[in-house]
């Protein structure tokens, strides 16, 4: 992680606890019951991560935008139209069972993936950003991908 930021990758890492609990509590019927206990029923197994998932590739999308600030004319246009499709995939795809949802989910960060390395190879994100993107999106993947193929 050589150039990020430490407050970027510390963050960035931390954004990965809902993944990762989701995961675990799928995986681990004592942490399940543990979490429904504890936090409800929407904070363990797929429900968590279906949800905050919505709520990153969102949040993406608004960064996206930020990132799309630095363009003007016809390549402003370009990237503000790429900056929402994060946030539409999650709104109109993520309905349905936790399967198709969460395998919705994952075309979602793979194609956020696509966009980061875009805005990144037009020079409007940090030059440590794809190593960073890379990192957290594959543990994302990973921990989807539990409650998807498990």
């Amino acid at each position: 992680m050589n150039g990020v930021p430490k407050s970027a990758l510390y963050l960035g890492l931390a954004g990965l606890i809902p993944f990762i609990w989701g995961a675990l509590t799928y995986l681990n019927s004592d942490l399940h019951d543990l979490g429904t206990r504890e936090l409800g029923s929407r904070f363990v197994g797929p429900y968590i991560q279906l949800f905050y998932g919505s709520v990153i590739l969102s949040f993406m999308s608004g960064v996206l935008w930020g990132f799309a600030t630095k363009t003007s004319g016809s390549k402003a246009t370009v990237s503000y139209t790429l900056s929402v499709l994060p946030a539409l995939w999650a709104f109109f795809m993520t309905g349905g069972g936790p399967i198709s949802a969460g395998t919705n989910l994952m075309i979602g960060f793979a194609g956020l993936l696509v966009l980061d390395a875009l805005f990144w190879y037009w020079g409007l994100a940090p030059r440590w950003w794809m190593r960073l993107r890379i990192l957290l999106t594959a543990i994302v993947l990973l921990c989807l991908a539990v409650g998807v193929y498990l």
